[in-house]
């Protein structure tokens, strides 16, 4: 079915550097721009990330290249968004807007972008995203198609509602059920052992539950918000000790409490090792290169 517009409808989607609309930025967005009658025009672009405070490439971080295949190398003879901005937001000058999940991300990393413009360059946009008409698709998909337990009961189970949805007791049979229900629909796709079943869609690499700490690809722990985000906490109890302190003190969970503290024993440990261990021979040479800095006659 074609859409009814009574204005153009601008589709679109962004790859970032990363996932910190306040700090990564743009590496590719592309537009497909509808317009009443059904015509279709497509425009996308590859920009060099760029710092202003430092007037350098923004990097991009190893793990948004895992998922989006995109490489520093690949950006750096690449327009500045700032190089396009006039262009892109001709593009969206007469159009509302629609992506899938953008409202949460790709819209705020637009406005993003564009503001950083405005404020690092002083330039002044007469446009406004705020006034734009959004259309989440993913906010329709699943507001059509329920992502809950009765939903997937019905799906998997014989396309009936259970008794007593909600309370703990009916929750849990259900959920059995679901799972034996998906293991029959998907048999040659899900292996039926736990140990791979815990694995669907990736299993968390967070710390703590409420993820305020993850691991990176070298399995050290990271902390993911406030002023030290994206530093280790290895790094940060050797340089703001205080800090464990203030998330001890803090409204945070307890697990999550409980995990910096298991790391500043974990490291506190690790020092006391190494200052009650012999020198060996590299460290003392090491040393003595450092006193013996010259002849003294």
């Amino acid at each position: 079915m074609e859409l009814n517009l009574q204005r153009p409808l601008l589709f679109f989607d962004i790859e970032s550097t990363g996932l910190n609309i306040a700090s990564d930025c743009i590496a590719e967005l592309s537009f497909v721009k509808v317009f009443p009658g059904g015509e279709k025009r497509v425009k996308t672009w590859r920009f060099k990330p760029w710092d202003y405070a430092l007037g350098r490439q923004y990097p991009m971080n190893p793990q948004a290249s895992a998922v989006n295949g995109i490489s520093d190398e690949d950006l750096k003879d690449c327009p500045r968004f700032a190089d396009k901005v006039d262009e892109v937001i001709e593009w969206l000058a007469d159009a509302d807007l629609a992506g899938f999940n953008s409202t949460k991300f790709d819209l705020p990393m637009l406005a993003e972008e564009i503001e950083r413009v405005r404020v690092n360059l002083h330039r002044n946009f007469e446009i406004n995203l705020h006034d734009k008409l959004m259309v989440d698709v993913q906010n329709i998909y699943h507001f059509m198609e329920p992502r809950n337990l009765k939903a997937a009961y019905r799906f998997y189970c014989g396309g009936e509602d259970f008794e007593n949805a909600h309370t703990a007791e009916a929750d849990t049979i259900a959920t059995y059920e679901v799972l034996k229900g998906q293991l029959e629909m998907y048999g040659d796709k899900l292996k039926n052992s736990v140990e791979s079943l815990s694995g669907v869609g990736g299993r968390p690499r967070t710390v703590d539950y409420a993820g305020r700490l993850y691991l990176n690809d070298e399995g050290e722990a990271i902390i993911s918000f406030g002023k030290h985000k994206g530093k280790t906490a290895r790094e940060v109890w050797q340089t703001e000790p205080s800090y464990y302190s203030w998330i001890e003190g803090g409204d945070f969970t307890l697990d999550t409490k409980r995990q910096f503290a298991r790391l500043k024993q974990q490291f506190q440990k690790e020092r006391a090792e190494a200052l009650n261990r012999p020198a060996t021979s590299g460290e003392l040479e090491s040393l003595a290169s450092h006193f013996n800095t010259g002849k003294l006659f």
